[in-house]
C-alpha cells in the first residue's frame, strides 16, 4: 500500500463522492418529477419554501428539505438574503415537460425501479439464470410511458418518412406487424394514421396485450389485431409489407431465430424497421458514450437478465451496431440502412430489406 499514487487515490475518492452524491440526488430529482415541483417552480418567480408548497399543494417541511438537496446539488438556485428558491429556465428546459421525450428528470425514476431487483441480480451472479419480466411491472410501465412520449412526436412525422416507399404502401393498404408490441401504443398511432392498412401486434406478455387491446378498443380501431405469442415460434411466410421492432430484439431469448422469422415473414419487397440503442458492440468505443454507465447498468439489471431468465442469449441492451448488422445479415437482410433522428437521443433506426 506504500506504493500507492496518492494523487490517484484522492482523485478516485473524489469521483466516488460525486457518484454517491449523484445517486442520492437522482432520487430527489425523481421526487421533483413525481410531485410536479419542477413544473411548479418553472412558472414561479423566486419564492420561499412556503410559497412553493402552497402552489404545489404539498407539505412545506418536505418541500423545504427537498429544496435543500436541490440547492446542494446545484439544481436549484438559492438566495439566502430573501430565503427564496428559483429554477432557471436553462435547468427547466432539461427537467420539465419543455424537454418533451428527453426529460431527464423522468429518467431518474429508472434507478429505484432497478434497485428493487438488485438482490435478485446478485443471486443471479452466483447461481446463473436471470430475473423474469414479472419482477419489473413499474419499470415496464415507466418505459412504456417514456416511449409513448417519444413516438407520439415522431412515429408518423419523422420515423415512417425515413421509408417513403413504405408510407405510400401503408396509405394504399398493407399488412404490418409489430414484434414485442407491449401496450400497443405505437401500433395504435400507426393504425390511426393509416386506416387502409391492417396492423398486428405480438407480445409474449399477457398483461401487455390486455392493455393493448383495451387501448385499441377505446380508440375504436377496427384495423388492429393483438395476440399473445411466443415469438421464437412465429412463422408467417411472405405476409407483411412492414415489420417493426421497437427496443425489443435485444431483450428476446432467441433474437437470431426471431430475426430469421421476421425475414421469412416479409414479402419479397418488404421492410423491417428495427429501432435499437445507438452504441458500438465494442466496449472501448463506448467509453465516451454520454449514457454509457447508465445503459450498461440498465442492460445488466434488466435487458440481459430477462433474456437469461428464459435460458436465452442474453444479448443485452449494448449489443451494439456491429453485432446488430451481423445478425441482420445472418438472418437474410442484405440491404441495411442505419438512420437517426434528432428527437431520439437513444436509438439507431435500422431499415432492412432482404
Amino acid at each position: 500500500m506504500n506504493d500507492l499514487d496518492q494523487a490517484k487515490v484522492d482523485a478516485f475518492s473524489g469521483k466516488m463522492l460525486d457518484i454517491l452524491n449523484g445517486s442520492m440526488l437522482s432520487l430527489m430529482i425523481g421526487i421533483g418529477y413525481q410531485t410536479g415541483l419542477f413544473e411548479v417552480m418553472a412558472n414561479l418567480p423566486p419564492s420561499t419554501s412556503e410559497q412553493i408548497a402552497v402552489v404545489a399543494e404539498l407539505k412545506e417541511r418536505y418541500v423545504r428539505e427537498w429544496l435543500a438537496a436541490m440547492v446542494a446539488g446545484q439544481i436549484i438556485d438559492y438566495e439566502p438574503t430573501t430565503n427564496t428558491y428559483s429554477l432557471s429556465a436553462e435547468h427547466a428546459s432539461v427537467l420539465t415537460q419543455v424537454a418533451g421525450p428527453n426529460n431527464m428528470a423522468r429518467l431518474t425514476l429508472v434507478i429505484p425501479f432497478l434497485a428493487s431487483v438488485q438482490k435478485a441480480i446478485v443471486n443471479s451472479f452466483h447461481k446463473g439464470g436471470g430475473v423474469s419480466y414479472s419482477a419489473y411491472p413499474d419499470f415496464m410501465n415507466l418505459w412504456a410511458e417514456i416511449n409513448a412520449d417519444r413516438f407520439d412526436a415522431t412515429i408518423t412525422q419523422k420515423i415512417l418518412p425515413l421509408m417513403p416507399d413504405v408510407v405510400e404502401k401503408m396509405r394504399q393498404g398493407v399488412d404490418v406487424l409489430d414484434i414485442g408490441c407491449g401496450d400497443g401504443h405505437i401500433l395504435n398511432l400507426m393504425a390511426q394514421a393509416f386506416p387502409n392498412s391492417r396492423f398486428t401486434g405480438y407480445d409474449f406478455l399477457e398483461n401487455g396485450i390486455d392493455a393493448a387491446r383495451a387501448k385499441a378498443q377505446s380508440l375504436g380501431l377496427t384495423n388492429i389485431n393483438l395476440e399473445v405469442k411466443d415469438l421464437t415460434s412465429f412463422n408467417e411466410p411472405n405476409k407483411y409489407a412492414l415489420i417493426t421492432a421497437f427496443d425489443a430484439i435485444h431483450d428476446m431469448a432467441q433474437p437470431a431465430k426471431v430475426l430469421k422469422s421476421i425475414a421469412d415473414s416479409l414479402k419479397p419487397d418488404g421492410t423491417f424497421l428495427m429501432v435499437d440503442l445507438a452504441a458500438s458492440s465494442n466496449l472501448h468505443e463506448n467509453l465516451d458514450h454520454p449514457l454509457g454507465p447508465w445503459l450498461y447498468t440498465t442492460s445488466c439489471m434488466h435487458c440481459m437478465t430477462v433474456s437469461l431468465a428464459l435460458n436465452g442469449a442474453g444479448l443485452g441492451a449494448m449489443w451494439g451496431e456491429q453485432k446488430a448488422l451481423k445478425m441482420l445479415n445472418d438472418a437474410g437482410f442484405i440491404n441495411v440502412n442505419i438512420q437517426q433522428i434528432p428527437e431520439d437521443i437513444f436509438n439507431n433506426y435500422y431499415i432492412a430489406k432482404r
